[in-house]
């Protein structure tokens, strides 16, 4: 990968399918080996890849991809064959069926990316969690107050409206990108 652009893995996931995933491109680069091998590799192997593991776009997912991908890259403006996507799983069993040194290595530290990835989901989760539990016990005190106004229930207020701010789920868009 010498003289070529690094990029940073977690930037080469995505989720597709509400799966965190990898392009057949972006695995080859890392592995250092042409698409086209890996594919290959794979399809010689095809028994070892369930539907789970890896799959290949549909024209509409590739398009709604390629536009959201921030790169000039000429090999994928110019792909002319649908790419096959990779889960966590078909990335380790990518890694097997190609057995070299390099793949084997890659793909250990792509799998700790997707760990890193779904660490950070859990803890977003957790703590959306614990913010809602909080919310609940400000509005029993709000609401068990007996209308007598404390020189704490402004402040009180002011933390449930910050509180159902961060609790507030924003607008989903129709992202593929990771």
């Amino acid at each position: 990968m010498e003289g070529k652009e690094i990029i940073p893995i977690q930037n080469m996931i995505y989720e597709i399918r509400v799966q965190k995933v990898m392009l057949d491109r972006d695995l080859a680069r890392l592995y250092e080996v042409e698409v086209k091998r890996l594919n290959e590799a794979v399809k010689r192997n095809i028994e070892r890849f369930p539907s789970e593991f890896m799959f290949q776009l549909t024209q509409p997912e590739w398009d709604n991809l390629r536009s959201q991908i921030a790169t000039t890259n000429k090999s994928i403006a110019m792909s002319r064959f649908l790419p096959y996507v990779f889960t966590e799983h078909g990335v380790l069993m990518s890694s097997n069926v190609l057995s070299s040194k390099k793949a084997i290595k890659m793909s250990i530290r792509i799998i700790k990316v997707f760990d890193q990835l779904r660490k950070y989901v859990l803890e977003q989760s957790i703590s959306s969690v614990r913010f809602e539990e909080l919310r609940k016990l400000l509005m029993l005190h709000i609401e068990n107050s007996d209308n007598k106004f404390s020189e704490h229930d402004e402040a009180i207020n002011q933390i449930v409206q910050v509180l159902n701010n961060l609790l507030e789920k924003p607008k989903e868009s129709k992202r593929i990108g990771f």
